[in-house]
């Protein structure tokens, strides 16, 4: 109960903020913040600069990590805000003021048990990156490698609970006051994120997914991560092989630097569709402040925070629909959200084919350089709200991560299509996914695991059974004996008398 004042006021002080940045149309969704958007009204910067999506974005920016994350979390909901507005979020970089070296050090001290010194020959003071979890600082350890040390920042854990306190108690006001919102899913999406966030202030998770990571690209040409050092990795503290590379936003300096961006495309392609459909465990946040040319002309990926997992049944999925469209055979994208479980059995079928015509026929006509597989897929799933579709963290994660990854393809050739470069491992991997002889191994596949189920399921059977029997000869045996009570309580009675 002292809660709800307590984030009212905080409300009102976010207020402030977005109504400084021109960035309350959010709280236009909830007929019953009109009233304080009309007294919100005075307050509003008419003269914020911007798209509406980049004045929310600043705003976000402003009220600091949570609301950072917050806002990158939104940008894979175009069903929420409009595909605008989360193509402008999609850019929100959560850099942010360093913190002081020595808070860094006491860091370092405090999760690996050892001072800095015992650690690192050199530690430099001045960080390199500056994020709104954590920063980065370079260094050279006693063995003599030359790594990069990722630090949380000092109290960070506490600030973020208070804030995924207030989201939780905004999306419990929001299912119970706008019952029209509520297929949205605002508790479950704000419970998701929340682990998302929670798993990002655990820097052994982020190593862990590293290596996993590293494990799945080591036959993939032209990709790879930065290994890490396990003995210098906490809870707090991450240590990883210090990578030198270059960006991959400038073209013509790669190509100074004598690499072809043609082919670091190529891989790049290869690698993304290898970890979605070969692998289900991709990178969620490849934008390009997370990605690094070396010497060799290698991608190398980083910042592990955040990662996505597909099942195999999501990516046949996701293949049914991709192979779909480019068949232009939209019943057949509609029968795999149905046989998905992804739609209700009682919406309308045909309603929702003509829905996904009107997606993919104006995206199809385009040449195919222009086409944005990644868009196409936001559409389809926003479109599928309407529907009545269950949210499918799995599914926006994914369509996100498609969207930044065609970005980055753009940055490297504007005149190619990332998908083209993938095309013959998307064709091998739908073949064996969903052709004949898949279908029939699938079909095998149950057959097996069902019989190595019989001996269970008979077993079960016969406990059941069993139980069963020795119901009915306790049932018979209370019969039998009520059958003979009466008479012989009478016989006694009678013996008793006579006697």
């Amino acid at each position: 109960m002292l809660e709800s004042p307590r984030y009212l006021w905080r409300l009102v002080a976010i207020g402030r903020t977005l109504a400084r940045h021109n960035a309350l149309f959010p709280f236009e969704l909830l007929p019953q913040a009109r009233p304080l958007l009309r007294l919100a009204r005075p307050f509003v910067n008419e003269n914020a600069a911007g798209r509406p999506g980049q004045r929310l974005a600043a705003a976000l920016e402003e009220l600091g990590p949570s609301f950072i994350k917050f806002g990158q979390s939104l940008a894979t909901r175009t069903d929420l805000l409009g595909e605008a507005i989360a193509r402008d979020l999609a850019t929100l970089q959560d850099a942010l003021p360093s913190f002081p070296a020595a808070a860094a050090r006491a860091t370092i001290a405090t999760d690996l048990e050892q001072p800095v010194e015992a650690l690192f020959s050199d530690f430099q003071d001045r960080p390199v990156a500056a994020a709104s979890i954590a920063q980065v600082h370079l260094a050279t350890t006693t063995d003599g490698d030359e790594v990069a040390v990722k630090v949380l920042r000092p109290g960070i854990e506490k600030a973020i609970e208070r804030d995924l306190g207030f989201f939780a108690w905004l999306a419990r006001l929001v299912e119970r006051t706008q019952p029209h919102l509520r297929h949205y899913k605002p508790v479950e999406a704000v419970a998701i994120f929340a682990q998302v966030t929670r798993r990002e202030l655990d820097l052994r998770l982020e190593a862990a997914a590293a290596v996993e990571l590293a494990e799945n690209a080591e036959g993939y040409e032209g990709f790879r991560v930065p290994a890490v050092d396990w003995r210098r990795t906490g809870r707090r503290v991450v240590t990883f092989e210090r990578i030198v590379g270059q960006g991959i936003t400038d073209r013509a300096a790669l190509i100074a630097a004598g690499h072809d961006p043609d082919r670091i495309m190529e891989n790049a392609a290869k690698a993304f569709f290898s970890q979605v459909f070969k692998d289900g465990f991709f990178h969620g946040d490849m934008h390009p402040g997370n990605i690094l040319i070396d010497r060799e002309g290698t991608i190398v990926a980083l910042d592990f925070g955040i990662m996505g997992r597909v099942d195999m049944a999501d990516r046949r999925h996701m293949a049914g629909i991709l192979v779909g469209f480019l068949e232009r055979d939209y019943v057949k994208v509609a029968d795999v959200f149905f046989a998905a479980g992804f739609l209700p059995d009682d919406a309308d079928r045909m309603a929702f084919v003509q829905a996904v015509r009107s997606i993919g026929e104006p995206i199809l006509g385009l040449p195919l350089e222009e086409i944005s597989f990644g868009r196409l897929m936001g559409q389809l799933l926003a479109m599928a709200e309407q529907f009545r579709m269950q949210t499918q963290p799995q599914l926006l994660l994914l369509q996100k991560t498609m969207v930044v990854a065609e970005g980055v393809g753009r940055l490297l050739n504007p005149k190619v299509n990332m998908w083209q470069l993938a095309q013959p491992l998307v064709e091998d991997w739908i073949i064996a996914h969903l052709g004949p002889k898949a279908r029939l191994q699938q079909a095998l596949d149950d057959g097996l695991q069902m019989a190595g189920r019989l001996p269970h399921i008979v077993r079960r059977l016969d406990e059941a059974l069993e139980r069963e029997r020795t119901r009915h000869v306790a049932v018979d045996r209370v019969k039998l004996f009520q059958g003979w009570f009466w008479p012989l309580v009478v016989g006694v009675l009678i013996g008793l008398a006579v006697g």
